[in-house]
């Protein structure tokens, strides 16, 4: 019951909001258009808008994440998207974003993978995770024609995990889906492959590429 509660409630708020929704958030674009900016009134709406669709998605079984992310893709794109963006990111990257790894880092218990044994597990997901990501991206660019160098770069960029990565193995933990040690083994990994991009881009291209004047322009010290 608790998944077809789930998946019900989710197809029915998805085609809600992608809808309904949709029509309403072109009535605030046009009001916003109209008056130059995002008035209080209508930012306020806004706001009420997304935390009524985190409610609802988290009172059907799903992460209160996917509602807000549902509701940014129904909203229509150009001045209105541009201004919400302009009012609502420094509060989200200055105050949110940190304090959501705060939280994570909060969550990761490094002093539970204390034996060989989860060391040797924590190498092997590692591995895995590198030959899963970036080298199918490095096979996927090889097969689309790109010469080694590049596709090799291609996968040393794509290997990066971040905040996508973080929500979700964040997720799984909430829900009793992954236990403490492996989330600390998936926080773990995603530190390493994100650490490793630089220094691997640099190593299989970066240099390579300034030597022979394509990134002539690009600093080594603000790549990727």
């Amino acid at each position: 019951m608790l998944a077809v509660k789930a998946i019900g409630g989710g197809v029915v708020y998805a085609v809600l909001v992608l809808t309904v929704g949709r029509r309403l958030l072109v009535w605030f674009s046009g009001a916003t258009e109209r008056a130059g900016q995002i008035t209080n009134s209508l930012l306020a709406l806004t706001l009420m808008l997304f935390m009524l669709a985190v409610w609802v998605t988290d009172s059907i079984g799903i992460h209160a994440v996917f509602g807000g992310f549902l509701l940014g893709i129904a909203m229509p794109r150009g001045f209105f998207a541009r201004e919400l963006q302009r009012q609502l990111e420094p509060f989200a990257v200055v105050f949110l974003l940190p304090m959501f790894f705060t939280f994570s880092g909060l969550n990761t218990r490094l002093d539970m993978v204390n034996s060989a044994q989860l060391l040797l597990i924590a190498g092997a997901v590692i591995a895995a995770a590198c030959l899963g990501k970036g080298g199918a991206c490095w096979a996927a660019a090889r097969l689309n024609g790109e010469d080694n160098r590049t596709a090799l770069a291609v996968g040393a960029l794509m290997n990066s995990r971040g905040l996508m990565e973080l929500i979700i193995i964040n997720i799984g933990l909430q829900k009793g889906v992954i236990q403490p040690a492996l989330f600390s083994i998936m926080v773990l990994m995603a530190i390493v492959t994100t650490l490793m991009t630089s220094p691997v881009f640099e190593w299989v291209y970066g240099r390579h590429a300034r030597k022979t004047g394509i990134l002539d322009t690009a600093p080594a010290e603000v790549l990727p």
